[in-house]
């Protein structure tokens, strides 16, 4: 199925304080789920966003409406779920 793939204010905001190249890997792999779920994605049980995607010490937190894969937040792992 092929996903359009759309950003909160907030999962922008945090984009700000990641490294370039950390976030330039973050990135590639969101492209790579406009195709599929690809990746290590978990769907999360008891919160808002439905799924985590785990790109090496970060979680990008979305969920998918229809078409639509919608980025809420994108933080460290030891953030992520606070």
């Amino acid at each position: 199925m092929k996903y359009k793939i759309g950003f909160k204010p907030r999962a922008l905001k945090d984009c700000r304080k990641i490294s370039k190249p950390q976030l330039a890997h973050i990135l590639k792999q969101i492209e790579k789920m406009s195709g599929g779920l690809k990746g290590d994605v978990k769907r999360l049980t008891n919160f808002t966003q439905e799924y985590r995607l785990r790109v090496g010490d970060y979680r990008i937190l979305f969920e998918i409406e229809e078409e639509k894969l919608i980025i809420y937040r994108i933080r460290h792992r030891k953030d992520a779920y606070k």
